[in-house]
């Protein structure tokens, strides 16, 4: 008799459970909503039931049916920054959420430099961090990490993960790119900011993006649903179908992107697999053309015999080129330029917070139009050629190029024959003049074009010019 009991309380508390209300993973106590925007809430009730959603900054009652499969997702229109607030949830057995932000939301994502934590990886430092963490604490911060999830299917949910406030225990351990990012933001907006991490070190592009926007790829194989994952960040859509798609639509205010690495030695199919990624993202949250803005891959010996040995274009530069032409193909993205943090022999470099903030300048000027400072690296703009001197020029160089007081190392120009030569180059304005004594009819110009390499010329607030090639040999 006793063992029929405990068999009835397991049922009856089984089907209690399946009756009471539940919320997507990514909505929990602590969580940051994006200020005057009609935001999704959504989960599972019973079936049929009616599902009725009050939050406490304006106590209006919003009420929907749940479908025959349980879910429902309600819009709800939230105020100017603000908070804490509460959101009471019920379908008869309630639900509530506390110490709910309003404020800007961003979507951060990428390979192993976006997830690398504050505190660093094993033996692999970020510098500063210690004092980082230790002067983290700040409600006005919230962190969320999508966990990990490798799958051929797409999720309706992602795994439980809670929303934290930006203190020393919880940031340790979260995205620090993301982390100095949000910090910037939120002291010079004065709102509260929350950042919400999915990314998956080793990951290439392929492996956040659907089915059908790989399509035109002939190339990329998109597993089946029974399919075995050999490689959990590497194979085409797993990661979408695990870590992005179960938050589709959660309001955000733009995107930060780090990645690439693994897409080394693939720059031209990349250039065209990330404009298909950041428009499948936008258009999967309802079309807008939201800001995305991403960090270039900074140096590294990437190459190595075996590699030289399997195309040229293992040279990480040519996938450097490749992001720095994605600016101009994608609209409202611009990108962060880390040609000076690279290390010759750590694929993560430590100084993180300098990438970090360079993606919040880019917001705070272009998303949020803050003004009278840099922001962003100058561009290559134009060349000329006179007699044996090739000038280029650069755009957004305002008050001019310096090279802090080294000399320009990193220039080469090829006449003619192909063969690219060590220039000489002097800085006039915004423009540099480069000759060679080897070259004396120049036709095409690269900089800094090398696996590995230490930038050497920078517009005057420290932004560093990317590297670049004209030619397309």
């Amino acid at each position: 008799m006793k063992y029929l009991f405990t068999i009835l309380f397991v049922l009856v508390a089984q089907l209690a459970t399946q009756a009471e209300i539940k919320l997507a993973s990514i909505f929990t106590d602590n969580m940051v909503l994006q200020q005057q925007s009609s935001v999704p809430v959504w989960g599972w009730a019973k079936a049929g039931s009616s599902v009725t959603l009050i939050p406490s900054w304006n106590n209006k009652t919003y009420t929907i049916k749940a479908n025959s499969n349980g879910k429902w997702k309600l819009q709800v229109e939230t105020p100017v920054a603000g908070g804490p607030f509460e959101i009471s949830i019920s379908d008869g057995t309630p639900l509530k959420l506390s110490n709910v932000l309003i404020g800007e939301v961003w979507l951060c994502s990428g390979q192993s430099n976006m997830e690398m934590p504050l505190r660093g990886f094993k033996s692999q430092p970020i510098l500063g961090s210690n004092n980082a963490i230790l002067k983290s604490k700040n409600s006005n911060i919230r962190i969320y990490t999508v966990p990990r999830s490798s799958i051929t299917t797409e999720q309706e949910n992602s795994k439980p993960s809670p929303w934290k406030v930006a203190g020393a225990e919880s940031v340790s351990s979260f995205s620090a790119t993301a982390y100095y990012f949000a910090r910037l933001l939120q002291e010079m907006l004065n709102v509260p900011v929350g950042v919400i991490n999915s990314s998956y070190g080793g990951s290439t592009i392929e492996a956040w993006m659907d089915p059908e926007t790989l399509k035109p790829f002939k190339d990329i194989k998109v597993p089946g649903k029974k399919d075995s994952i050999i490689e959990k960040s590497r194979t085409p859509t797993t990661l979408y179908n695990g870590m992005i798609y179960p938050i589709v639509g959660y309001g955000i205010k733009g995107c930060i992107w780090y990645q690439g690495e693994s897409n080394n030695g693939r720059p031209d199919q990349y250039e065209k697999l990330f404009a298909a990624m950041v428009n499948q993202w936008r258009t999967e949250w309802g079309g807008t053309q939201f800001p995305f803005y991403f960090a270039q891959i900074a140096p590294y010996t990437y190459v190595t015999p075996t590699s030289v040995n399997q195309g040229k274009k293992f040279n990480s530069a040519y996938l450097r080129d490749a992001q720095r032409k994605s600016v101009a193909q994608i609209p409202n993205t611009d990108m962060a330029v880390l040609l000076d943090l690279g290390e010759e022999k750590s694929i993560h470099p430590m100084h993180k917070e300098e990438g970090g903030t360079r993606l919040a300048l880019l917001a705070l000027a272009k998303t949020y139009g803050m003004k009278g400072f840099g922001y962003a690296s100058p561009e290559l703009d134009t060349t000329a050629v006179d007699g044996s001197i090739l000038t280029v020029k650069f755009k957004n160089a305002g008050n001019g190029l310096t090279s802090f007081g080294q000399k320009l190392s990193q220039f080469e120009i090829a006449g003619e024959n192909k063969t690219f030569y060590p220039a000489d180059a002097v800085i006039s304005g915004a423009t540099v003049l480069v000759s060679s004594p080897y070259v004396k009819d120049p036709k095409q110009v690269r900089y800094a074009f090398k696996d590995y390499v230490v930038a050497d010329l920078f517009s005057t607030e420290g932004f560093p010019i990317s590297s670049f090639r004209t030619d397309n040999w």
